[in-house]
């Protein structure tokens, strides 16, 4: 691939994290010349680009190359067409009574009929032209995605507030999309969540990123932490994996792959420190479209939905990234990747500051316990560690939020940024599809609230107006309970917990619930029965694997099936299991020692 020619608007030195008053006029920046400290010019999203790419490149972190419109082309813009009158008349009106969504279509309305003054549209086409000839293409495919002043920043996440836009090719169709990403600084979401985090309206710019496409829809994508997003565990990389474009797995439109890596054993070179390894249901993708449209949703195959996304390797190998990423901001990130399907290689497109266990003081423990018991109606991913309890509101669309009861429990399909005014009024929020790093699941651990995700039918199975109890504090399985049941809430200052004079030592037999009790100042685990490890983790008796055709029982059978489903030998997935759940536990103690009992089944 040639380099792109950056003279026909504007180049400084690669890489050299210039301040704005490097690029004081200029209408476009191309990555390679921004930094982490370009927030004000290009927004969070586009700088965090550029500091990548300068430097952490050079130590193997591929970055697909592209260039951001600056703040300054975001204002000359409004000033061109009168919007920035416009924008604050339709605030006044909001702080009046006015309704959001007449708000938020008004001023969206006023920007789409604005056309882009000529010279930001010159400079535009013209980076982009730079970009489709140094790929050696008449027309580049990219993705194009908003990137606000104050979004991605350490104590706000602005999580998906604007729009992004894929597959997009041709100049006119770009052009199109920067207005549409202009537009999206004032979706309902968007201006919701400014007024709710206290952001002025009027005081926030948008930069348009525009980045070379990673042929993710041939392969896979996701998102990974540098942290356990539920425990704050941060000798832990967890990473969802999902089929297709990253999208999916971003909106919760997928139950995607989840691995678990422990960070601490990267650097051994003998060692294959991968901890956990689950398999999502990956029931959709999304891949581009024919020619007109830009991607369309289908769905996988059994093949695909039996397989993991990703290979031991490549899982280590974005870890080691994360890691990387972590070491060098100097906090916990959240990084979005992406497997290019044509070249086999991985890409990260994405990185910004992990905005809820990072900030979470360590010297606290807080824990939930149910205090009675129930039918559990259903289960699926826990978010968060706490336990709500309400009345079902079941919600196909956030356009019924007048249908919502304060306190009552959420149930829907999947959540995207236009539910957050009904999630903060939820007592609970429990949904069909989405991992841990899906829309619903990100902002439920922002709001404090708890949450099921993934639990596959929860709006056919719970009914409106049911009482239920939504527990998430007994390990990464959630339940909803039937009735509402009473439960304890317990805090702990760590600091003030004594030294002892003999070793104090934990038991611990489930291994997805080993990693919420890092912050206890144990010296280690006493005692991890096998048994109870294959009965909470694997699942099912190991002889009914070895000897699984002689089993007589067809609903037993099934269920074998179910979880075996990838395996040629089903004896290779209790050894798996077995392992991937001793060395769960073990990692939540690393470097105390941990006593495992052999099994003593019959």
């Amino acid at each position: 691939m040639s380099s792109i020619d950056k003279s026909e608007v504007g180049a400084g030195n690669a890489g050299s994290g210039r301040s704005n008053a490097d690029v004081d006029g200029r209408y476009v920046v191309w990555f390679t010349e921004l930094s982490s400290g370009d927030v004000e010019l290009v927004g969070g999203k586009n700088a965090s680009l550029g500091e990548l790419i300068a430097n952490l490149a050079p130590a193997g972190i591929r970055v697909p190359e592209g260039f951001a419109t600056t703040a300054e082309a975001y204002w000359r813009f409004l000033d061109s067409a009168g919007l920035r009158k416009v924008i604050a008349a339709q605030v006044e009106r909001l702080d009046k009574g006015a309704a959001l969504s007449d708000v938020g279509s008004a001023i969206r309305r006023k920007i789409l009929d604005a056309p882009l003054p000529e010279e930001i549209a010159d400079s535009v086409t013209a980076a982009y032209r730079n970009m489709s000839a140094a790929a050696g293409k008449e027309q580049l495919d990219v993705a194009v995605r908003s990137s606000a002043t104050a979004e991605d920043l350490p104590e706000a996440s602005f999580a998906g507030q604007q729009e992004s836009f894929l597959n997009v090719r041709g100049e006119q169709a770009l052009l199109e999309t920067c207005r549409r990403c202009f537009a999206s600084l004032f979706t309902d979401r968007a201006i919701s969540y400014r007024e709710h985090q206290g952001f002025d309206h009027d005081a926030i710019a948008l930069s348009v990123g525009v980045q070379r496409m990673v042929r993710s829809d041939l392969a896979g994508a996701g998102v990974m932490f540098s942290i356990d997003t539920e425990t704050g565990f941060r000798d832990s990389v967890i990473i969802d994996a999902a089929l297709g474009l990253g999208e999916a797995v971003v909106s919760g439109q997928v139950d995607p792959d989840e691995y678990a890596v422990f960070k601490t054993l990267l650097d051994e070179p003998a060692l294959k420190p991968i901890i956990s390894k689950t398999k999502g249901a990956k029931r959709r993708k999304i891949v581009y479209a024919p020619e007109g449209d830009r991607t369309r949703t289908l769905e996988t195959d059994a093949q695909e939905r039996a397989a993991y996304v990703l290979s031991d390797d490549q899982i280590m190998m974005l870890a080691r990234w994360a890691v990387d990423i972590e070491t060098h901001y100097g906090r916990p990130m959240d990084v979005e990747w992406a497997l290019d399907g044509e070249t086999g290689e991985l890409y990260v497109v994405q990185a910004r500051p992990e905005t809820v266990q990072a900030l979470r003081e360590s010297t606290q423990l807080r824990s939930y316990k149910l205090t009675g018991t129930g039918p559990v109606l259903l289960s699926g991913l826990a978010i968060g560690d706490s336990i709500g309890a309400g009345e079902v509101c079941t919600l196909t669309s956030p356009a019924d939020i007048d249908r919502f009861r304060d306190g009552a429990v959420l149930v829907t399909p999947i959540t995207d940024p236009d539910w957050e005014p009904i999630m903060k009024r939820a007592a609970a929020i429990v949904t069909d599809h989405g991992g841990r790093t899906s829309h619903a699941a990100i902002v439920s651990r922002e709001l404090g609230v708890p949450a099921i995700v993934g639990t596959g039918d929860a709006t056919e199975r719970l009914t409106e107006g049911q009482p239920v109890t939504v527990s998430c504090a007994e390990g990464d399985q959630g339940r909803v309970y039937e009735g509402i049941l009473p439960f304890e809430q317990t805090e702990l200052d760590l600091t003030s917990v004594g030294a002892t004079s003999t070793k104090v030592m934990l038991n611990l037999g489930n291994p997805a619930a080993a990693l919420r009790w890092w912050r206890l100042p144990a010296d280690g685990v006493g005692l991890a029965r096998t048994e109870f490890i294959v009965s909470n983790h694997v699942r099912v008796h190991p002889m009914a694997l070895v000897h699984f055709e002689e089993i007589q029982d067809p609903d037993a059978k099934r269920r074998i099936e179910q979880l075996t489903e990838g395996y040629d030998d089903r004896s290779e997935y209790f050894v798996e299991h077995l392992a991937y759940g001793v060395a769960r536990i073990a990692a939540s103690r690393y470097p105390d020692p941990v006593v495992v009992r052999m099994s003593d089944f019959k």
